[in-house]
């Protein structure tokens, strides 16, 4: 007979599943098991709105579900959304055990859902893969515990260190491959963020190509005193996803600035004081649980000064751009060896590197 952490591992392949289109809602997978050791039910919550992985679950498994063993890779809701309770469906089924990775860090779960099954009489676990369980919905524990985004900082860097060949001057680093690789990353954050410098030397369209994606993909403007052309590319593109511009009060309340980018479909948002954590707080209030900060060299500055990078996604190339190059992160210690969580991976000519500044538990 299989262990409980074999079933855990499945009901976590099922929960990844999801990737790319639960936002807001976490990835969860669930896997019902028979006294007999038989899974006679799997599933995993598809999309916002739509029933949750132990709804998938229950119902494959049918009256095959009386006395069997749950495990569900978070909490069971206990509230009603735009879905029903799952914690009741756990009961009605005659669960009679449910083990669960970790606790929903939503206030209006958070330990609510384990109390009321074990109310009822089923018996509960938690905390079995609960770092995977975690790690894989660090932008849901991110948007319920900090209020703002999940925040990647993504940068292509010259074997020396550099982004740019000078300030101001587009430079293209990556290969083919890697430029694959970065779009099928987009094609599963909730929004991508650049500086309005950005908007002004690249003209970016800031779209997912060569990858289906299955929701509108938000792009995000830090511009503080509205510099962003009305004519800019990224304008036209508003059919695949709203494209906010955040701005300060001061200059949200200029409108011979906001009325030509409104027309052209922009979304413009007012953050208060104009830095880094105002525009986050802004955008969590918008339930964006996950923000791809692509550049330039300003914006993502300001945001390791602020300590808000979260994880970092890097492309090395064996270019070499020299001293006149714009460094990323100057004199700021910046060190992909002290990531934690580190992988390296080679995509053809190029190496990217990933791992975690900050865990969301």
């Amino acid at each position: 007979m299989l262990a409980d952490t074999d079933y855990m591992a499945r009901a976590l392949f099922h929960a990844a599943r999801g990737r790319g289109r639960t936002s807001p809602n976490p990835l969860v997978g669930a896997v019902v098991v028979s006294e007999d050791g038989v899974i006679v039910g799997q599933g995993h919550h598809q999309r916002a709105g739509e029933p949750h992985a132990e709804v998938h679950a229950l119902t494959e498994a049918g009256a095959r579900a009386v006395g069997s063993t749950l495990y569900c890779t978070l909490e069971p809701c206990c509230h009603a959304g735009r879905t029903g309770p799952c914690v009741r469906r756990i009961v009605d089924a005659g669960v009679r055990r449910v083990v669960a990775s970790v606790e929903d860090p939503n206030p209006l779960v958070r330990g609510r859902g384990f109390a009321f099954l074990r109310e009822h009489g089923v018996a509960v676990e938690i905390g079995l893969e609960a770092d995977r369980a975690t790690t894989l919905n660090a932008p849901f524990f991110t948007l319920m515990l900090r209020q703002r985004p999940l925040v990647t900082m993504k940068a292509a860097t010259s074997l020396d260190g550099r982004i740019a060949a000078a300030p101001g001057k587009r430079t293209a680093l990556t290969s083919e491959a890697a430029n694959r690789h970065a779009h099928r990353f987009r094609a599963e954050v909730d929004a991508i963020g650049v500086g309005v410098g950005t908007i002004l030397v690249d003209d970016p369209e800031l779209t997912t190509r060569g990858i289906y994606r299955s929701r509108p993909l938000a792009r995000v403007i830090f511009d503080r005193r509205l510099r962003t052309p009305p004519g800019a590319r990224i304008l036209s593109t508003v059919g695949a996803g709203p494209v906010i511009i955040v701005t300060t009060d001061a200059s949200a309340a200029t409108a011979e600035l906001r009325i030509p980018l409104e027309a052209r479909g922009a979304d413009i948002e007012a953050a208060g004081d104009g830095t880094i954590e105002a525009a986050l707080d802004r955008l969590g209030r918008r339930e964006i649980g996950s923000l791809l900060l692509e550049g330039g060299a300003e914006l993502l500055g300001a945001a390791w000064d602020a300590d808000v990078v979260d994880a970092v996604r890097l492309y090395v190339t064996p270019h070499v751009l020299g001293s006149d190059g714009v460094e990323l992160l100057p004199g700021r210690g910046f060190s992909t060896a002290n990531l934690k969580d580190r992988r390296v991976e080679p995509l053809g000519p190029d190496v990217f590197i990933e791992g975690y500044v900050h865990r969301s538990h």
